[in-house]
């Protein structure tokens, strides 16, 4: 791979300015990568209405209590059940927080909010238990 690099960017220099742009293109994807700091995975069945209601939950706690900076992916397993195994989904609907790090899972259609919230480690656990 280092070869490639080295190549591409000799490539680069004989053509005028075009290693430039190259380094331009990247800095935008690097900040864009910053400022996204949730990677979350919706594991949905189809349209049913645990599925949609899931979506719709988790849409409206990621406005509220991440800024916009979320990305979630919708994984409809009735037309890729193969990626199940990845993440060992069971039971659907499942959210899975890929980023950040660890990795965390919540089942179900989303609609306690204290409980995603917590699940996602974007509230204390203490004050989840303190409120029920």
């Amino acid at each position: 791979m280092r070869k490639a690099t080295k190549n591409s960017k000799r490539d680069g220099q004989k053509r005028s300015g075009s290693s430039h742009a190259g380094k331009s293109a990247r800095l935008p994807l690097r900040t864009k990568a910053k400022a996204m700091e949730w990677e979350l995975r919706l594991y949905v069945a189809g349209n049913t209405p645990n599925s949609i209601t899931a979506f719709s939950n988790l849409q409206q706690i990621c406005e509220e209590h991440m800024g916009g900076r979320y990305r979630i992916e919708i994984i409809d397993l009735f037309e890729n059940p193969q990626l199940a195994q990845g993440d060992q989904i069971i039971a659907v609907p499942t959210l899975v927080r890929r980023l950040p790090t660890p990795i965390k899972k919540i089942i179900g259609d989303l609609s306690n909010t204290e409980r995603v919230l917590v699940g996602l480690d974007l509230k204390p656990a203490r004050t989840f238990a303190a409120g029920r």
